[in-house]
Formats: structure tokens, sequence, C-alpha cells
């Protein structure tokens, strides 16, 4: 007889959880994950030297399928009780998103339900009953107001892999799930609020493909405002889409594709005859993705906005990294509350993003509009104009 008291907290998982996880039904390659790190660890700077601090990391993660977190464990050594870890636990799954939150010393499961309404949060359960996927498949579909055979089917297709090591990041995946389900739910307009460097075009290309494959949306328009934009978004993560995928160039259109790709200027101008996106009818697209809505989107009398209005039938999301509320420009009044806010402050505290110190410099020029005089020279007596002259 083992003496549980004796064993390490890693022994308790290995002897004891691990297998009363897999016994209740849980697969071991794609659903139950030991030892997730979740987090990069935040990047500290000291002069000219780096460090990183820890990563945030649960013990266990399950998944009713890939990237669809359902369960968090958090496990303790059998000194402690079965609820030590549950706060922890707790704040994982706040972070995470995550509806059924357990502890465990290995003599059972302290299980926490984020979906009890009756006042019955907690529970102890013995080592033998551990619910199964299924299970708390259904607890997650309450947590998340899927209510409908076909908006579960909406919310549980697969995302896609390409073969890599690559899947979303913690934040990403959230957004992603969060987007398709409220879609699957009936939701038409929508905003997601990710920092800039926190993969945005990622995030749309995963929730695009999720719906496509579905079969919930299938002809989708990604909108941007610059050229660079689009080549970066057709050359990278949308490359996938291959021959069901087209750019909007030259105010040429193809309707046979499926998802396209274009300039809010490409689509639109100054005249009726330059307004190529009425060659669509109305309800010719089912998903439009508008990157950088901050922008000409969000202001109720830009020609952008006319856009938008006749496709109005279609589901909208707006992606920003500043969304912009004045008394003339609003993304929340057009696209509601944030689906998802991933700030600047969460992603360096991560670790996914690089701390900065912003340093000011008085100028007593004004630089808008201005050119250096004739002889006017730098710090090392060169000519400055003969540097713009090019």
């Amino acid at each position: 007889m083992i003496d549980k008291k004796t064993l390490s907290e890693r022994d308790i998982c290995t002897k004891f959880i691990t297998p009363a996880v897999e016994k209740a039904g849980w697969d071991k390659v794609t659903q139950l994950l030991e030892e997730v790190s979740f987090t990069d660890g935040k990047i500290y700077v000291r002069g000219k030297l780096t460090a990183r601090g820890n990563q945030k990391r649960a013990d266990y993660i399950l998944y009713y399928k890939p990237n669809i977190p359902i369960a968090i464990i958090e496990a303790k050594d059998n000194k402690h009780s079965v609820r030590a870890g549950i706060q922890q636990a707790l704040d994982y799954a706040q972070i995470l998103d995550i509806p059924c939150v357990f502890s465990s010393n290995g003599d059972g499961f302290l299980f926490h339900d984020r979906t009890a309404t009756d006042g019955n949060i907690e529970s102890e359960i013995g080592i033998d009953d551990f619910p199964t996927p299924e299970q708390l498949w259904e607890k997650y579909k309450k947590y998340k107001g899927i209510t409908t055979p076909t908006a579960e089917k909406i919310a549980s297709q697969d995302y896609y892999f390409d073969g890599t090591n690559r899947k979303p990041r913690y934040y990403q995946q959230i957004a992603v799930n969060r987007a398709v389900e409220a879609i699957a739910e009936g939701q038409n307009k929508l905003l997601l609020v990710m920092a800039t460097g926190t993969g945005k075009t990622y995030t749309a290309f995963q929730i695009i493909h999720r719906l496509w494959k579905s079969g919930a949306k299938k002809r989708i328009l990604f909108l941007a405002d610059r050229n660079a934009l689009i080549d970066q978004t057709r050359r990278g993560d949308f490359k996938h889409f291959k021959d069901k995928m087209t750019v909007v160039k030259h105010r040429q259109i193809d309707k046979s594709y499926e998802i396209y790709l274009a300039l809010y200027q490409g689509l639109s101008g100054n005249d009726e005859d330059a307004n190529v996106y009425k060659q669509f009818s109305p309800d010719f697209f089912d998903l439009i993705i508008i990157d950088e809505c901050h922008r000409g989107s969000a202001k109720e009398d830009s020609s952008w906005r006319e856009i938008l209005s006749y496709f109005n039938n279609a589901t909208q999301i707006g992606l920003t990294a500043t969304p912009k509320e004045t008394k003339e420009t609003s993304n929340t009044e057009y696209f509601g509350d944030p689906v998802y806010t991933y700030s600047l402050k969460q992603g360096i505290d991560d670790g996914f993003l690089a701390p900065y110190r912003v340093v000011r410099i008085g100028l007593n020029i004004d630089l808008e509009g201005w050119r250096p005089p004739k002889g006017y020279l730098d710090k090392q007596g060169n000519s400055v104009v003969s540097q713009f002259e090019f």
C-alpha cells in the first residue's frame, strides 16, 4: 500500500489524477494535456540586461476538441487538502475562459462549477467519479449559451492545422471561440479588440476558416485600408485558402470565388460609377471582416461605412487595437461592446509583447509641412537637403 503522504505532486498526478481522468474517457493525446504553459513570462529590462519572469502554467487543461478548453485541474501533493489548489485553478480559469474547475490531491476532486445557478457551485467527487468529456461539454454549452444543434455544430468545428506545431496563443483561442460562438447563436455585429502585434490576422483566419468549413458562412470579404495589409494577409495566414481566394484589383469583380480580400478604396469612390461594390448583390457576402476598423469605417458619414451598410445582412466583425469613441466616431455604437479585449498591458504582462519606455522630445520646429532650407546641415556637417532629394 502506497503512503500518499510520501509522494511528490508529480507522483500524485502520474499515479492517481491522470489515470482517473483517462478512466473517465479523456484521450491523453488530444484532450488531456499536462503542465500547459500559456504565457511566455513577462520581460524585464535592467539597462542592457533582460530576463523573463515565470510562465503561467496549469497542471492540466482538458479540451473537448483541440483549442476548445472546457476544464482545468490544479494538483497538489497529498499533504494538502483536496481543495488546496482551487483558488489558483479559478484564477487560471478566469484568464482562459474555462467553466469547469477542479482541484485534487489524489484522494478525490473538488469540482467548482462556474455554470451553476442553483447555489450548488462546489462539490467533492470521488477519485473514480471524474466527469466524462460529454458531461463537461454540456456544462460548456450552458456556460457559452450554445442552445441549438446548429450552433453546437458551428461551435465545435475544428481549427485549421497546417501540419506544423503552430497553434493559437490562449488569447487568440478565446477571441476565435467567442466570435464563432456568438455568430453561431445569431449575433451579426462583433468587435474584437487586440493590441498591435498580437496576431489579429491569424485570429481572423481561424474565425473565417471555422465558419467557412462548418458551412455557416460561404462567401467572405476581408476589408483593409492599405495595400500592405492586403498583401501581408494574402501571403501569410490566408494562403491556406489557395484557389478559393482572390484579391479585388483594378476594380475588376469576379464572383466565382469564396474568399475576397479588398481595399475600401478599391470598392468605393467619390462618384456612383466608382462604387464597384454595388456589382455584388447586397446579400452576396455572408461574413465581412473589417481590419483596423477604428479608421474609416468607424465614422458614420464615411463612404467606407456605406460599404458595410450596403452589405448589412452579412455578419460583420470589426478588428482593432485602438477602438475610437468620440462624438463623430464610435466603434461600439456600430459593432457593440467587444466580445473580447486583449490589451497592450496584458500582452506585456504575459510576455508576448516587449515592454517600452516613452521618451518625450521637445522640438522648437513645427515639423508639419516643414522642409529643411538650402544649406541646412546635420550634427555631422552633412547637408540635410541632399537627403531629401531622391
